[in-house]
């Protein structure tokens, strides 16, 4: 007889995380798949260790998109946690929440829904407090004793400081708190770590539960299709190192594998396009042409600048710098290893000035670029300015490449390809180049290497951008929820999938349309909320919303 469990969580990362962890709190129980590693590795815990994993690394799984034509052909990766914790465990570790236009629209897509549940910033916001334990804030926005650990940066570096300080230079005003009443300005990011420690979801919601005889968690596990029994989920078939198995459950099973995963093990599962899974030979359970659909990303392209001196963190992540950052940190608990390596950052709107800010900015104190582009520069003490459209219009899609839960996924995000979006980010480049013409930052600038300085028109940008345009690491909305009546809408305001009882998604293919800024909050978030749906909150208060009860 299959083992049972009072709910099933499929998928360890920064939602599925919290789903599991409210729902053993509230008394149930619950087992938690995932298919990646354990995060206890001392890499993954020190903020800056990821830029030694992010090239290559099992912590990581690389999902390559199709040619991209509107690229040139290009075909690039977008990175995913492979580990407990997913992201959050992996990530630069960035506290974004977005800003509350983002759920406001949210709300106005999905109001009447399903006994009136509210997605505005009111109604999301004790979710994001509840959480978080900051260590510098402390009013209606922000909480100082929640079990996520939010923190200033342990060091900042001078490159960072000269960035900040030459966008106040160009009317840029100084942000200090990008979660608070505006996301535009200058300034210095929070990051979700304590004293040199990753704070991941991981870390912050299971590791307090690991005695809790309510909770199990296995590893390593990759989940192969969910059962659907009349039109009911009842359970999960996976594979472990003991072969294949299956684990039933008696309430809701929560899908929590990421935008890209999640997609694939509904269509494994049944629940797609039919007229794509039967040329798969699936049998098409639920009809949602909506699965895989509506792939959003954050479209990233770096301006990249060589330094006039030995600044910002070249050569400090070999040899005997090494040795002296990690001793400093072991001894005294601080230095340059308590930096995630990018503290600073600008939210600006270059076309609107008056608007929400549609370019987010990251200076990094060295020269950073994706793993397939490596060789275009050869290493140097230099500076990155990534710009990044906070809210682009561009729309890719997600299959299955085979009825083999093995195969990856068919990615095709196609960044960029909404012309607003390239208007965007050609204004988002101009903009950032000032910071590398005068200024503290200006004044330590040898030569700017990427774009060509010698032609700065606007094909000449598109083409730059087209080169270089890489994933923010945000991919989202492939399960997106919608109003009743919209047939790609696959989950409905409480998270459910349309069609299928006790079964619901999680994570951030959850999303209408994709927040501005990072999204490791926001998927907690939905974790949060999520599990709020799940425990059927009649008539009590969660946090200081009322959920109604779920028949």
């Amino acid at each position: 007889m299959a083992e049972e469990y009072d709910h099933i969580v499929v998928g360890g990362g920064a939602s599925g995380c919290v789903v599991a962890a409210r729902l053993v709190q509230s008394g149930r129980r619950v087992l938690l798949l995932e298919a990646g590693h354990s995060h206890h590795h001392p890499l993954l815990d020190m903020p800056p260790g990821i830029f030694k994993m992010i090239n290559g690394s099992k912590f990581m799984r690389y999902h390559a998109t199709t040619p991209q034509e509107h690229l040139d052909g290009r075909v690039h990766e977008i990175s995913q946690g492979n580990v407990l914790g997913g992201g959050t465990s992996v990530n630069a570790q960035v506290y974004m929440r977005g800003r509350p236009s983002d759920y406001d629209s949210w709300d106005e897509l999905l109001r009447g829904n399903n006994s009136g549940v509210r997605w505005d910033w009111e109604h999301v916001l004790p979710h994001f407090r509840n959480m978080e334990g900051n260590n510098r804030f402390f009013d209606e926005r922000h909480n100082d004793s929640g079990p996520l650990l939010v923190s200033d940066p342990g060091h900042i570096d001078d490159v960072s400081r000269w960035f900040v300080q030459t966008m106040q230079g160009l009317g840029v005003p100084f942000n200090p708190d990008f979660n608070g009443p505006s996301q535009a300005g200058a300034g210095f990011y929070q990051f979700m770590n304590r004293r040199g420690k990753r704070s991941s979801a991981a870390y912050a919601f299971i590791e307090p539960l690991r005695n809790n005889p309510l909770l199990t968690v296995r590893l390593n596990t990759a989940v192969k299709r969910i059962l659907v029994e009349h039109e009911r989920a009842t359970g999960v078939v996976f594979a472990d190192g003991a072969g294949e198995r299956t684990v039933r459950a008696r309430g809701e099973i929560v899908v929590a594998s990421g935008a890209l995963v999640t997609p694939k093990l509904l269509m494994l599962s049944g629940i797609g396009p039919a007229d794509d899974l039967r040329h798969h030979g699936i049998n098409a359970v639920i009809d949602a042409p909506g699965v895989g659909q509506n792939l959003i990303d954050h479209p990233e392209v770096p301006i990249l600048a060589h330094l006039n001196g030995p600044y910002g963190y070249f050569g400090h992540t070999d040899g005997w710098r090494m040795i002296m950052h990690g001793l400093q940190f072991k001894v005294f608990g601080t230095g340059m290893v308590t930096s995630a390596g990018v503290e600073a950052g600008a939210f600006v709107n270059p076309l609107d000035p008056e608007g929400e800010p549609s370019i987010q900015a990251f200076c990094v104190p060295f020269v950073y670029l994706d793993r397939d582009l490596l060789k275009l520069i050869e290493p140097t003490h230099g500076v990155t300015i990534t710009t990044v459209v906070t809210k682009p219009k561009s729309r890719g899609f997600v299959k299955l490449r085979s009825a083999d839960p093995a195969d990856m996924p068919i990615v095709s995000p196609h960044l960029l390809k909404h012309p607003d979006d390239m208007a965007t980010m050609i204004a988002g480049q101009r903009f950032f180049l000032r910071a590398f013409q005068d200024g503290p930052l200006g004044r330590r600038v040898d030569k700017v290497l990427r774009p060509d300085t010698a032609d700065l028109s606007d094909d000449a940008l598109a083409a730059h951008c087209r080169k270089l345009v890489k994933t923010n690491y945000h991919p989202a909305g492939t399960c997106r929820m919608g109003p009743d009546g919209d047939p790609l809408a696959v989950l409905d305001a409480q998270m459910r999938v349309r069609g299928v009882e006790n079964l619901c998604v999680a994570d951030m293919s959850a999303c209408p349309t994709i927040n501005s800024g990072n999204t490791a909050a926001p998927a907690m978030m939905l974790g949060d909320r999520c599990a709020s749906f799940v425990l059927g909150a009649t008539s009590r208060q969660v946090g200081q919303e009322r959920v109604s009860h779920v028949a």
